[in-house]
This record gives C-alpha cells, sequence and structure tokens, in this order.
C-alpha cells in the first residue's frame, strides 16, 4: 500500500524533501527523541549527499513456486556454492544467512565489511550503484535514466579518479576473497513508472560503466584478466527504493540475471519465481519493547528509532534493540523451518553506526555455529535448490 507520512513525523517530511522515500514508518517504542541537533546528511561513498533511501511496503507480486530450473543459479568453479560454518553439517538443510549491501561506495566501509567478512567467514552481496564508477565530468554527463535529464543522479558521482581507482580495487578484492557483486542500477531512481525498454537501458548503462572502470579511473593496465567475466557474472539485481515496475521482471530476464532481490516479505520466505526469475525478499522482522514489525534493512530501523535524524548520543541502546531483534528473528528459523535469514545495509553508518555494530556482533556469534551459512545470494540459490530437492516438505 501507498506510504503516507503522519503529521507527527515533520522531519521525515524534510527527508522526503532530500529524496528519501522511507517505508513503514512507525512510532517509536519507549525511545528517547532524536538530538536536539539535526546533521548535515550522511556522507555517501567519497562526497556529500543525502541518507540512503528508505525503502517500500511489501509486494503483492505475483509469484510461484520455484522449480528446478529456476533454482539452479549460477556456479563457482568446481560447481558447489563456497559456504561457512561447521564444515561437517548437513548443508541441505543449513540456515543460510544473507547480508546484502546496497550502494557499496564508501572505500572507508568496503575496508570494514571486507575485514568483518573475513573474520566472521561471511560472504556478502554488494549491490553496487553505477554512478560511483565515474565522474560527473567523465562519463556521468552522458548517463540519462529514464524520465530524467543527462548527468542526474540521486546519490551523486565519485569525485576523482583516485576514489574510483580504490572503488575497483576494493571490487576485485571482494570477489577474490569469495563474496558476489551486484547491480543496484546507477543513479539510484524510483522506476515504479519504468518500462521493460527504461529498466534495460539502466542494466546497460551498468554494466558499460562496470566494465570501463579501470580505465575510467586512469588504471586500465591494472584491469584484472577476468574483470570482463566478473562483470558478467553480475546476475542479481535490487531496484533501489525496492520500487518495481511490471517491465522490471521482463528487462532482468531479457539481461540474463539470475535472480531479483526487490521485495518484501511478511517475514522470511522462500524466494518465488515470477516468469522464472527467483525472487527474494527482505523481510518484516519482530523489533522493540512491542515487537512491532519493521523491514529488516538498516535505514528502516534507522527511521524507527530516531524518525531518519541522526541521533549518535543513544547509538548503544539502538544497537542493542537491533541485535536483539537479529538474534530473535534467527533463532525463529534455526529451531524452526530454517528459511533464509536475509539483512539488507546501505555503506552509511546510521545512528553512530549502531546498525554495523550489531551486524558485526551478530555474525560473530552466527556464521560458525552448526549448520549454519552466511553466504551471499548467488551461493544460496544451488543451496536452497539442494534443499528443495531433500526436503520438499518445507517448501
Amino acid at each position: 500500500m501507498p506510504f503516507r507520512l503522519p503529521a507527527r513525523y515533520p522531519l521525515l517530511a524534510l527527508s522526503l524533501s532530500l529524496g528519501l522515500q522511507p517505508a513503514l514508518a512507525q512510532p517509536m517504542d519507549d525511545l528517547p527523541g532524536p538530538a536536539a541537533e539535526q546533521r548535515a546528511p550522511e556522507t555517501l561513498g567519497d562526497q556529500t549527499a543525502a541518507p540512503p533511501s528508505g525503502e517500500a511496503s511489501p509486494t503483492g507480486a505475483t509469484s510461484s513456486p520455484l522449480s528446478s530450473e529456476t533454482l539452479r543459479g549460477p556456479q563457482g568453479a568446481d560447481g558447489a556454492p563456497a559456504t561457512t560454518g561447521d564444515s561437517a553439517a548437513d548443508k541441505t538443510r543449513a540456515q543460510l544467512v544473507i547480508i546484502s549491501f546496497d550502494g557499496a561506495h564508501d572505500n572507508r566501509l568496503w575496508e570494514k565489511s571486507l575485514e568483518m567478512g573475513a573474520r566472521t567467514g561471511a560472504h556478502f552481496t554488494y549491490f553496487l550503484s553505477c554512478t560511483f564508477l565515474m565522474t560527473k565530468a567523465e562519463g556521468g554527463r552522458a548517463y540519462k535514466a529514464a524520465g530524467h535529464k543527462p548527468g542526474a543522479s540521486n546519490v551523486g558521482f565519485a569525485q576523482s579518479r583516485e576514489e574510483i581507482a580504490a572503488r575497483v580495487r576494493h571490487i576485485w578484492r571482494a570477489h577474490e576473497a569469495g563474496h558476489e557483486i551486484g547491480s543496484h542500477g546507477c543513479g539510484h531512481f524510483d522506476g515504479k513508472l519504468w518500462s521493460k525498454t527504461d529498466w534495460t537501458a539502466e542494466f546497460k548503462a551498468f554494466h558499460a560503466a562496470f566494465d570501463g572502470a579501470w580505465a575510467t579511473a586512469g588504471i586500465d593496465a591494472e584491469k584484472p584478466e577476468g574483470w570482463a567475466a566478473l562483470g558478467r557474472s553480475v546476475q542479481g539485481f535490487r531496484a533501489p527504493y525496492l520500487s518495481t515496475s511490471d517491465g522490471l521482471v521482463p528487462a532482468e530476464r531479457m539481461a540474463g540475471y539470475a535472480y531479483d532481490a526487490s521485495l518484501v516479505t511478511k517475514g522470511p520466505a522462500w524466494p518465488t519465481a515470477e516468469d522464472g526469475l527467483p525472487r527474494f525478499g527482505l523481510p518484516l522482522i519482530a523489533e522493540g519493547p512491542s515487537a512491532r514489525r519493521v523491514i529488516g534493512m538498516d535505514y528502516n530501523l534507522f527511521v524507527r528509532h530516531s524518525m531518519g535524524v541522526e541521533n549518535r548520543k543513544d547509538s548503544a541502546l539502538f544497537e542493542e534493540r537491533t541485535l536483539k531483534a537479529y538474534r530473535q528473528a534467527f533463532e525463529a528459523e534455526y529451531a524452526g523451518r530454517r528459511i533464509p535469514l536475509q539483512l539488507g545495509f546501505h555503506f552509511v553508518e546510521m545512528n553512530g553506526g549502531a546498525y554495523w555494530h550489531a551486524l558485526d556482533r551478530f555474525l560473530s556469534e552466527t556464521c560458525r555455529k552448526p549448520d549454519v551459512a552466511c553466504v551471499s545470494y548467488h551461493e544460496a540459490l544451488p543451496l536452497i535448490e539442494a534443499r528443495r530437492k531433500t526436503d520438499p516438505s518445507a517448501f
């Protein structure tokens, strides 16, 4: 259903004026108000821009049970995905934890996330926005999203070649470490009115920017031999604002994408298939003293906790509430049906880094539990297919 901003949220109205679209924002439960002073917009990447977007409400997209063909997905070199946790565990019934990052821009947070993954054994999916692989002067002015002027972007562009060079090196390091690179499009525009042609143009712009990123950074001589193959392996997509249209899935299928991750579900749910394409959704999870549900994404918690206004003073409280929500959502599945738990994040440390800190603690205590695999979407697809074959009743 459409999001309507209650009159008691004037600060969120200001957020909307900055291009944000908060979703499922609800009154806070027994929380202090936001810090007295309002901070400037968060730093996105190595530039200043508006805070990350909110996400859409649960979708009612028509779907059908997944078939074996639909779920096969891309495979690793040995035909099987890498997994984490107890190596002796029966991976066909492993509890999957799927962590993703939207935007994937800030080079400092690339370093932080890569260290976190290495330390906890988790593999991530990074949904990259392609305007961070170009400056506005060099490439950005040629980019044109449907319904917008050339050179427009809701999240800005890279500020220098040096910034792009650091970013492409991080992307390659992530690939070598077993993480997945996915697409978040380019300029972070709301595609709810886009046609198949519009989405296709956005996908083409993404892949062109990705393919030429090392040259754009002025370091084409350093480009790894496998960069082109990595570009072809970008087969997952998450729509900005989780905002989709009837043209999205046909465009994804035509582009050869293996899955979409743009839905929201009422709780942890198996991916469903639309026209043969697996579609994942971020779940609503219980959070706070009243256990009201909120999308399992850092920005939605940011809106829930502080009405979308930075509040470092209460960061520790927000962190503890968030960690408790993650733990409870995980334990419900781990001790039950073992449906994959998906959680989403941005490359912005909101409310003093509360949500990244909670994520780090959650992964540190979770990923090496028996029968747990903290994997990317790419790795999850064949694991879900194996589960479907051995335990069809779970579906």
